[in-house]
Parts: C-alpha cells; structure tokens; sequence
C-alpha cells in the first residue's frame, strides 16, 4: 500500500511539472519520475508483473534521459558559455 502512495504521490507530480507552461517547473518532471520509480519496480516484483517490470526499465530510461537534457547538458553548456566555449 505503501508503494501504491509513492507511485501515485511522485508519479502524477511528474506528469503534472511536464504540463507546466514554465520551463523551470517542467525541469522537475524527470526528478520525481525517476524518485518514483524504485516504488514501480518494487510493486511490479511483488505482482510478478513481469511487462510492467519491462515498462519501468523503458520508464526509468526515458525520465533518466529528460534528467540528462534538463540538468546535466544544461549545466554543461552553462559553464561553457560562462568560459566563452561553444
């Protein structure tokens, strides 16, 4: 029951920052998608819910990547453009 409230908790506050017209707010979408996501393992193992298992692999990848473009690429063409690089 526990996971059941994470997944709910994290999962529509990840969807509901991705609709976000500000670009600060959707930023945040792929953290708590990706925070959520241990609780969808979990409760996809103890269902033995093995294409939803499969799901959360493609989840996890897809918020990893929307992680990637929103804090770290962005961060690195930050200090870039602070060094005057490319």
């Amino acid at each position: 029951m526990i996971a059941q409230l994470f997944i709910a908790l994290f999962g529509v506050t990840a969807v509901a920052l991705s609709q976000s017209t500000m670009a600060a707010r959707r930023r945040w979408a792929s953290v708590f998608g990706l925070v959520g996501q241990p609780f969808w393992f979990y409760a996809a193992w103890e269902t033995q819910q093995w294409g939803i298992f499969a799901l959360c692999v493609l989840y996890t990848v897809t918020w990893g990547k929307g992680f990637y473009t929103n804090w770290i690429s962005i961060d690195r063409a930050a200090i870039a453009a602070a060094k005057g690089e490319d």
